[in-house]
């Protein structure tokens, strides 16, 4: 059975992280899955940054369609869980089953990727404690009120967890994840 991959979304996700992460997948032959609130196409966003501008911007990204809910989800069904970024990760860390869903994969020694602010749903889940991560810089403090320590690196692997700061890590990223695909 080739490997499966869970991609963990919803409105307000960052649309850079999403395609990118679906289109990797892909292109190496596995199935990829995007997982959110509700089936549908979902309103995804695309930050960038701007001279000038004290922090990045948001602007419309491309959407991408939903799979499978939250309620769907089959942990055992997938390898992996990938964590996006973007505004998403601020209210679904509210959801218990998004919490239950990446406890699962953390309990059964399944690999969960989080990139820029998909930190806030591990921090939430509780599995930053005792932890070398990194995320987007103004993650930090969250990363490290959990009991992570935050390394100023593009990606970070430490145990299960392989973390990213931005989209702008993707190469580095993505590297530790298709090297660590056992």
């Amino acid at each position: 059975m080739s490997k499966k991959f869970l991609i963990l979304t919803g409105d307000a996700g960052e649309s850079y992280e999403v395609l990118y992460g679906l289109h990797r997948f892909q292109e190496a032959g596995y199935e990829a899955h995007i997982v959110a609130p509700s089936k549908r196409d979902l309103n995804l966003v695309m930050h960038d940054f701007k001279p000038g501008w004290d922090t990045y911007y948001e602007g419309a990204g491309y959407s991408a369609a939903s799979d499978l809910t939250f309620e769907e989800v089959v942990v055992d069904d997938y390898y992996a869980v990938l964590l996006i970024g973007g505004r998403a990760p601020e209210y679904l860390r509210h959801n218990p089953l998004v919490i239950q869903i990446v406890q699962d994969f953390n309990s059964k020694g399944k690999w969960i990727y989080s990139i820029c602010h998909g930190i806030q749903i591990l921090v939430t889940a509780g599995l930053c404690k005792d932890r070398n991560v990194t995320c987007y810089e103004n993650c930090r403090y969250e990363a490290e009120s959990a009991g992570a320590t935050w390394i100023a690196e593009e990606a970070v692997i430490e145990g299960n967890i392989i973390s990213g700061q931005t989209w702008i890590s993707h190469p580095q990223f993505y590297r530790l994840i298709f090297k660590n695909l056992t």
